[in-house]
């Protein structure tokens, strides 16, 4: 019988083992962490156990991991200042990644800031409340959760690119956009990353994927595990039954295996949760299981 440090020790290796380079001298692990749920409910206000927030983020680092997705507007403000409090000065091997784009209102609603001026103070916003003279990756978020918005991106992502040439950000990425707009934001300027919301039951950016593997740049799937409504599905519980594992492990297995270039980034505010999922870095799934889940989402 395997021990449970030496499980855990397998699992830290894999972790930090398991990497992909967005940009020369950005290079992250696969297995990355999203910072959304160390705020308070629906992310907004304060967290209900701070310590234990500050406690995850340091489990984070010491399991290897050296991607953490993040934006200002979670809380707003709040989870960049529990990052700052839980790890800076930060490791030279973390990269923090942060999105902008949109603003919380005083009833909890996501309202898009696009305009210059709002997109100027979000990104001084993630400097200040990170502790950062400059940011890793800033992605655009344009679109709504569910997927994109049809609409030309191109005002908005060249305050980003101004923005890139003051010094205040090294690389850039997009969300929530679609292969036009992508195209877009590429004739502008380089793109290191997608965010899309992707999982096993919503395949909608299948093409997407290949053709940002083809160009070596990454995607990375928010919601990988369903979001605000978990996935469920009977093949994933058979198949994690008969491995001896959760299902959300088997769905993040899938993803990791289903492109080189998908980066992951489940959120949790639980330590014991962030173990069992960097636990999915060394799950590998058969041809059969990979045959069985991907008819999931026909």
């Amino acid at each position: 019988m395997v021990s449970h440090s030496t499980n855990e020790h397998s699992n830290l290796s894999a972790a930090a083992a398991d990497t992909f380079t967005l940009a020369e001298g950005l290079t992250v692990t696969r297995m990355g962490y999203g910072a959304m749920q160390l705020a308070g409910p629906h992310v907004f206000g304060p967290p209900a156990d701070r310590a234990e927030a500050v406690a995850v983020l340091r489990e984070v680092v010491r399991l290897g991991i050296t991607h953490i997705d993040t934006s200002d507007f979670y809380g707003p403000h709040i989870t960049n200042q529990i990052i700052k409090e839980a790890l800076h000065p930060y490791p030279a091997s973390l990269h923090i990644v942060t999105k902008v784009g949109a603003r919380r209102d005083a009833e909890g609603n996501w309202p898009p800031a696009l305009a210059p001026e709002e997109l100027r103070q979000a990104v001084h916003d993630n400097l200040r409340n990170l502790g950062l003279d400059v940011l890793d990756v800033v992605n655009l978020r344009v679109g709504g959760f569910s997927g994109p918005t049809p609409g030309s991106l191109a005002e908005p992502f060249s305050v980003l690119v101004q923005l890139q040439q003051e010094g205040l950000i090294k690389h850039l990425g997009v969300s929530n956009v679609n292969a036009e707009q992508l195209a877009e934001a590429q004739a502008i300027a380089p793109i290191v990353c997608v965010q899309n919301f992707y999982n096993i039951a919503n395949r909608g950016d299948d093409e997407l994927i290949d053709s940002l593997a083809a160009q070596g740049i990454a995607y990375v799937p928010y919601f990988p595990l369903g979001g605000y409504s978990p996935l469920q599905s009977d093949k994933l519980e058979a198949i994690a039954s008969r491995l001896g594992t959760r299902p959300m492990a088997v769905a993040q297995a899938w993803l990791l295996q289903r492109s080189p270039n998908i980066l992951l980034i489940p959120g949790t505010s639980s330590v014991a949760h962030l173990r069992d999922n960097v636990a999915a870095v060394t799950l590998k799934l058969s041809a059969e299981d990979l045959a069985v889940l991907n008819v999931i989402a026909s």
